[in-house]
């Protein structure tokens, strides 16, 4: 911090009344330092911070901050007012104010330091020592962490030589007390925290200082995650599943949250951790003890951004494709559901129709299905853009969207389609990956992220897509499309079994995305080969819940109690096509479930393929039947592989010796009455 304050960037005599006067007076002292370009704009974004969230803290202390483009460096400013200035705090005015000013583009190690100061507010000897400083100097240095000069040890007077008589007494043993046997201590109450704020750089440290000094009083161990400016490192998996709570103090979504379901939660703002976290921490206890936990279920589209740092290369790749996907969904979905409901309302030429923004007739059919079809098509034409923007930002974070937006739209543009957007966002997150490893200078940081990275990395990638790799892919999309288009018999037969089979496989997860993303990139540009594949995709991925479902309704002595409440509702999700329904039972039962689930999905891919079942659809599942070329055999698919899994799952499971812990009613205490211990099920 030796050059982010100085002697002339204190003041300890603060003269101003009011919040926006102390900040222009420290922020004077950087425009003459040269750390602010433009006064009055830099004012304006320290405002714009104040309105967000008031930043006065309890016990006296002020600190205004944000992130401008009119920061050359960052730098720090302090205060110290004698009657005190109101910045929003519970106990009352602030005499002591920290103006934090950090460029847009600040580098991690600055925002670093810039850490650490928030976190030396939380020390009253720190804050004693801000309070009775004479000298702008010593203060600035007190604010850097400067170690004080050591003083000058005088020397001894006199030597002091021992007697002979102290020389030849003798030294007492010292007395000897039995050891005491160790005890054992019990385990300390965990808890894992992630602090964040809308700049992330002073709440969130000073939040986490906060929460950790608390349990240390308490005899509680607090590991947080704080989510900031500098970015964030992840909490180890291992100190997430030790953990017996969860405290969450932030004003911005925590990012991956669902890491942290499944254990007793506490959601706060930012500012309820810096004020009490003891209160926070009694709470999250409270709530262990009461069993009272979050939901294990993550989010059907959470994003695992760059992924770990000891993921190999392999993993980081699923998880940047996977991110993409995620985003894209949504717009698959309210698109090709959109344009599906125009086709059934106005008939497959419903497609010709003018723009509805020239030619619209209220009273008129085709004209309400013109207006569906037309805004579900423009919503399905940011498939790819998405595809491409958010495989860059979970690979480059927010820089990666604009060069990732581009390249997508230039593979739409150049015919490249599906496969020219994947290439474009790893092309994309990469060129910003590079060019955020480049060393700038202090000056041009403030402007990289919001003028240099965008430029560079999207003209990269334009001249990449337009002339080096863009024709290539376009006429591997076009092989493709043509090869869909030919299938017939055993070729359309097995693809229909490969797709089953990974719909199947792990039941909404990285495989079945994948499978989900091919069918849906065929949608963009259909064909009469790619609405057969959407066909055989939704159907595979309706029969697990569906299958789960009719087995607990036959045979629900092989079952527990749960599954079967669980079969109920995999019913309405196995007919909604959520693939997931079926995620209970095969956590539960893995070795038996999964290969049930997968014959069945083989099954029902192929007969789809074999009936020549077209879906224009991407999803929906038996709510879109009237939007399927030959719906009967399409369902009679659907039936074959459901009864295929069901007898599979009930045979494998009939194979055990023990049934399952409550699995018939009344089969615990038919074994208690008799005397007998009931048995254990042993897990596959």
């Amino acid at each position: 911090m030796s050059e982010m304050i100085t002697a002339d960037l204190v003041d300890l005599d603060l003269s101003a009344d009011t919040k926006e006067a102390a900040a222009r007076a420290l922020a004077e002292r950087m425009v003459a330092r040269g750390r602010v370009t433009d006064l009055d704009g830099f004012l304006a974004d320290v405002a714009a911070r104040e309105a967000q969230m008031p930043t006065g803290l309890d016990g006296g202390i002020g600190i205004p901050h944000c992130r401008s483009e009119h920061v050359t460096e960052p730098t720090l400013a302090f205060g110290r007012s004698t009657d005190g200035i109101d910045f929003g705090a519970p106990d009352g005015p602030a005499d002591l104010i920290f103006l934090i000013a950090a460029p847009a583009g600040a580098d991690d190690a600055h925002l670093t330091i810039l850490s650490s100061l928030a976190r030396q507010l939380m020390d009253e000897d720190f804050k004693a020592a801000l309070r009775t400083a004479t000298d702008a100097g010593a203060t600035a240095a007190l604010i850097r962490g400067d170690e004080p000069e050591p003083e000058p040890t005088p020397a001894p007077e006199a030597s002091l030589e021992p007697t002979a008589e102290a020389e030849s007494r003798p030294e007492p043993e010292p007395e000897t007390e039995p050891t005491p046997e160790p005890e054992t201590p019990a385990a300390k109450f965990k808890i894992v925290a992630v602090t964040s704020c809308p700049t992330g750089i002073a709440h969130t440290y000073m939040a986490a200082e906060s929460l950790e000094k608390a349990g240390r009083d308490a005899d509680v161990e607090v590991v947080v995650e704080t989510q900031g400016s500098a970015g964030f490192t992840r909490l180890a998996p291992d100190v997430i599943a030790a953990a017996d709570g969860v405290i969450f103090a932030h004003d911005v979504p925590v990012r991956e949250k669902d890491r942290f379901a499944g254990k007793p939660t506490i959601d706060v703002g930012v500012k309820a951790g810096i004020n009490r976290p003891a209160a926070l921490i009694g709470e999250v206890r409270e709530k262990a003890a009461r069993g009272e936990t979050t939901s294990g279920t993550a989010p059907a589209t959470s994003v695992d951004r760059a992924g770990d740092a000891g993921d190999s290369y392999g993993t980081k790749l699923r998880k940047w494709l996977m991110s993409g996907v995620s985003y894209m969904v949504p717009f698959v979905a309210a698109g090709g559901l959109l344009i599906a409901l125009g086709f059934a309302i106005g008939g497959y030429t419903i497609n010709k129709a003018p723009s509805v923004a020239e030619h619209f007739v209220w009273t008129q059919t085709d004209s309400w299905a013109a207006l569906l079809f037309q805004v579900g098509s423009v919503a399905f034409a940011f498939l790819v853009p998405v595809l491409a923007g958010f495989i860059a930002y979970g690979m480059a974070d927010r820089p990666g969207l604009v060069p990732g937006f581009v390249g997508g739209s230039i593979a739409l543009t150049i015919n490249a389609g599906f496969l020219g957007g994947l290439a474009a966002g790893l092309i994309a997150g990469g060129v910003v990956m590079a060019i955020q490893k480049v060393n700038v200078p202090p000056v041009l940081r403030g402007i990289m992220p919001v003028v240099v990275i965008p430029l560079i990395s999207s003209a990269v990638v334009g001249f990449l897509m337009f002339l080096v790799i863009g024709k290539p892919i376009a006429s591997l999309q076009r092989a493709l499309t043509d090869w869909l288009n030919s299938l017939s018999g055993a070729n359309a037969i097995i693809l229909g079994v490969i797709l089953g089979l990974m719909m199947c496989f792990d039941l909404g997860g990285p495989l079945n995305k994948v499978a989900y993303a091919f069918a849906v990139g065929g949608l963009a540009n259909p064909t009469e080969g790619s609405l057969k594949v959407m066909a055989a995709v939704m159907a595979a991925g309706m029969v697990p819940p569906l299958a789960m479902a009719l087995a607990t309704t036959v045979r629900g002595r092989l079952f527990t109690k749960t599954e079967r409440e669980n079969g109920k509702a995999a019913w309405v999700l196995g007919a909604s096509f959520i693939t997931e329904g079926a995620i209970p039972f095969a956590a539960a039962d893995p070795l038996r479930v999964i290969p049930a689930s997968m014959a069945g999905g083989a099954v029902t891919g192929a007969l789809s393929m074999a009936f020549g079942c077209t879906l224009r659809a991407p999803h929906g599942g038996i709510f879109v039947i009237p939007l399927i070329g030959n719906p009967f055999l399409y369902l009679i698919a659907i039936a074959a592989g459901v009864c295929v899994s069901t007898a599979l799952v009930v045979i494998l499971k009939g194979m055990r010796k023990s049934a399952p812990e409550g699995g018939a009613d009344g089969a615990g205490d038919a074994t208690a009455q008799k005397g007998q211990e009931p048995k254990i099920p042993v897990a596959a």
